[in-house]
């Protein structure tokens, strides 16, 4: 290769499914070489799988490389579940012992049961074990949620006892189900290689139960996975009988998937100049089997560019996906800038980039995952906001404005993040704020205070009348746009669509708060959720800096480090807030009849170092 790449590799689960085989699990009695006989030999049998288990109706095991007695001598076995179609099992092989090659590296054994839209085991060693039960063991649970867990035991005592029945007469796979309520049932998979023979079979299976009622982490789980290199037991809630769907894959996952990381060495690619040379470049295999193959089940949102998807890692760590839609060819610039940008910025009130994949059409940012979602979420939605007391949301409001107070002044650009909302707000574990999604963004040079643009960007209710009405940008837009999402936080209303919630008065959520302060009833604003647990003169402190951020003049306005003092110190002397209306415009807002001033994007484009 004219670059050079240095191959990471990461064997990727979802939280929900089989533990992945490590490194050591894949090795057998020893090591070989990478351009050893041994491991010629590997390569070209577990090539050959795929088509030989197409020529042999499902099942194939075989060997390759002298006698048996011979150290070069590889003993290879590989199936896929009776029912599979041959073109979709011959597909699922090959990915699957593609993986295993990679996985197992320089080891001398090593299996796979891999679910893609079919299941297929594969499986290589040193040493002959075809016809007999192995005990290497992989294992993976997740929780129930369920009230009966007696009837739920006898439930599960009973169906399984019955399917290791019916296997130990001569079967190879079976499946059944155990109803638990008039709703639900129980659903169950067990299957034997067919080199077994039926008592070793049967005593595999008993195994596999015996560990379920064993392992803490799979007793009384409404559904997992135990798996021996011979034998394979699942169940759930869900029925799985006819194949296994994205959903199931969700499920069960690979119980080796092996994921790439590229991480480029020399220069970054031609499309992104500006990403560091340590930023990880992910292989597109990997993020659609971290995300399922971006199964809607893993959706975490929708953006104006694109999807948002929650994937997993081995070590149990969650990623967020970020993956921009193919129908959008405004959002490749967006998703570019993003990428460059995100990569030099760290801070604790930012979301974390960990990498991105540009390969065909796709193009991802694969960013640490933020448990709780967004604040949106919290904010707007009834069931929820009960859940945010004034002592979270204070804490939001003071974690994100440290956040743009690094964009603005600490981070080493002088970044504009232009659509600050409550849905860029992602909430970690201990509700700690995270500015995200920099699709937007630009970079100001050492010199510049504002700019312009031909094209207005944002979100309608957050945009600042300068930027509205003549493209022109600053970090004073992104103060206008966070004194809008105080007055949020405080009143759990949308600025957006106000006017609707309010009997279409016409005002916005900007006027409303101003009208309440010059009649002098700021606490009306509060959201009743909040209850009456707060300081008063805390939340009119804030209305009182959500108002100074909404001035219609950006130079009224106060810069982020002042806010910051002023959200934590009673002691400065806050101005007195100005109208925030326009003369004639009751939505807070100026007239948007002006046509945006023409002057060239590219000014901004550029990343200029502090």
């Amino acid at each position: 290769m004219a670059k050079k790449i240095s191959l990471l590799i990461f064997l990727f689960v979802l939280s929900t499914i089989i533990a992945v085989i490590s490194s050591q699990r894949c090795s057998g009695t020893g090591s070989f070489g990478e351009d050893s006989k041994y491991a010629i030999n590997r390569e070209n049998i577990l090539s050959s799988l795929a088509s030989n288990v197409k020529i042999h109706h499902g099942f194939y095991n075989g060997t390759m490389g002298g006698g048996p007695e011979s150290p070069n001598r590889v003993y290879a076995m590989a199936m896929c579940i009776d029912g599979s179609d041959p073109e979709v099992c011959s597909e699922c092989l090959k990915v699957a012992t593609d993986l295993l090659i990679h996985s197992c590296n320089n080891e001398s054994e090593g299996f796979i049961w891999f679910p893609y839209k079919t299941l297929c085991f594969a499986r290589f060693s040193d040493h002959s074990f075809f016809g007999n039960h192995d005990t290497h063991l992989l294992y993976s649970g997740h929780s129930s949620g369920l009230s009966r867990l007696t009837e739920f035991d006898q439930n599960f005592s009973n169906l399984t006892d019955g399917m290791i029945v019916e296997l130990s007469r001569g079967k190879k796979a079976a499946t059944n189900g155990e109803a638990l309520t008039k709703f639900q049932t129980l659903h169950a998979l067990m299957l034997c290689t067919p080199d077994l023979p039926s008592s070793n079979c049967s005593a595999c299976l008993r195994e596999s139960v015996d560990v379920y009622h064993r392992v803490e982490d799979l007793i009384r789980k409404h559904g997992g996975v135990i798996a021996y290199p011979s034998c394979f037991f699942r169940w759930d809630l869900y029925p799985f009988s006819e194949g296994f769907t994205q959903t199931i894959c969700c499920i069960l996952s690979a119980l080796v998937v092996i994921l790439f990381i590229r991480r480029r060495r020399s220069n970054p690619p031609p499309d992104f100049p500006n990403v560091p040379k340590n930023s990880l470049q992910y292989d597109l295999k990997t993020i659609e089997a971290a995300t399922c193959t971006f199964s809607k089940r893993n959706m975490l949102g929708e953006g104006g560019f694109g999807e948002v998807f929650k994937g997993s890692l081995q070590d149990g760590s969650q990623i967020a996906v970020k993956r921009l839609s193919k129908e959008s060819a405004q959002g490749v610039q967006e998703f570019k800038n993003e990428t460059s940008l995100v990569a030099k910025l760290q801070h604790r009130n930012l979301v974390g980039v960990l990498g991105f994949c540009m390969e065909g059409e796709e193009k991802i940012l694969i960013y640490e995952f933020v448990p709780n979602k967004s604040l949106d979420q919290f904010l707007f939605e009834p069931t929820k906001q009960s859940q945010l007391d004034w002592a979270k949301r204070y804490k939001i409001i003071l974690g994100t404005a440290r956040g743009i107070l690094y964009l603005h002044h600490d981070s080493p650009l002088k970044i504009v993040h232009r659509d600050l909302k409550a849905s860029n707000i992602l909430l970690d574990a201990e509700m700690e704020p995270k500015v995200a999604d920099f699709g937007m963004a630009r970079i100001l040079k050492m010199d510049q205070s504002r700019a312009d643009t031909r094209r207005v960007v944002g979100t309608h209710g957050y945009i600042s009348p300068e930027y509205l009405m003549h493209g022109q940008f600053s970090r004073k837009s992104d103060i206008f746009s966070f004194g809008v999402l105080i007055l949020e936080i405080i009143s759990g209303k949308r600025n957006s669509n106000f006017h609707e919630i309010d009997g279409g008065s016409g005002k916005s959520l900007v006027t409303h708060a101003w009208r309440h302060w010059r009649n002098g009833s700021p606490l009306e604003l509060v959201d009743a959720e909040i209850g009456k647990n707060y300081q008063s003169n805390e939340v009119v402190r804030c209305i009182h800096i959500a108002l100074l951020c909404v001035h219609a003049d950006p130079d009224d306005r106060p810069d982020i480090s002042e806010i910051i003092s002023m959200l934590t110190s009673n002691s400065i002397i806050l101005q007195l807030p100005q109208s925030p209306v326009y003369e004639g415009s009751e939505m807070g807002l100026p007239p948007i009849k002006s046509v945006p001033v023409s002057v060239n994007d590219s000014l901004i484009n550029e990343l200029v170092p502090r």
